[in-house]
């Protein structure tokens, strides 16, 4: 699984299941899903995005796994809980509740600092910019919070990686949708759709 440039869409069927089962077996730690949260500008959308979208984050599948298993540390220690998170080939989103939200930013651009040096070391490419900046968006209801959900595990469909939300490795779905009732998901999916939810936000120029 080492191949360079990775890309799931060039994967086979048996590809996609085998490298599915692989990140299974790595045994990440999944964060439990919301329980009806308070609201209030505690709970925030984050995300940030490879520098003109390169896909660095994806250039083989165990930099995106090693990414997303960092990241999670990232937000295990400078975010009270983490609902939900995605990691693409070129950029990323969680919704986490972050009591020091700018606190949380300020780990991530050393996560991403660090990231870079070792990517750019790697690959003999000292000086070139890998990501753009962590921005964080505040959930100013509970409706904009279950949207938020949604688009977070929606993301790759969105994108056209695959066609269900359990098909990509480097998500929350799949935990998600163990621990809440079918009808429950399928309510809030409906009662929350996405329209244009999103349109522009991995611009990494916004």
């Amino acid at each position: 699984m080492s191949q360079p440039e990775y890309r799931w869409r060039q994967l086979t069927p048996e590809q996609r299941a085998e490298l599915l089962a692989w990140r299974k077996e790595r045994g990440h730690p999944w964060h439990s899903p919301p329980h009806r949260p308070n609201f209030g500008h505690l709970r925030f959308h984050i995300s940030a995005a490879c520098f003109e979208h390169q896909h660095y984050i994806g250039h083989r599948p165990e930099r995106m796994d090693g990414f997303a298993r960092d990241l999670l540390a990232v937000f295990a220690a400078h975010a009270s809980q983490t609902f939900a998170w995605c990691v693409l080939p070129n950029h990323y989103h969680a919704l986490v509740e972050a009591p020091d939200v700018l606190g949380l930013l300020r780990e991530l651009g050393k996560f991403h600092g660090r990231t870079s040096h070792a990517w750019n070391g790697e690959e003999h490419s000292r000086g070139r910019k890998v990501f753009f900046r962590a921005v964080e968006r505040s959930m100013r209801s509970e409706r904009h919070f279950w949207a938020t959900l949604n688009y977070v595990h929606h993301n790759p469909v969105h994108h056209g990686y695959v066609a269900r939300w359990t098909d990509w490795p480097w998500n929350s779905a799949a935990q998600y949708l163990a621990q809440t009732d079918p009808e429950e998901a399928r309510r809030i999916w409906r009662e929350h759709p996405l329209g244009d939810y999103g349109k522009g936000w991995d611009d990494p120029e916004l």
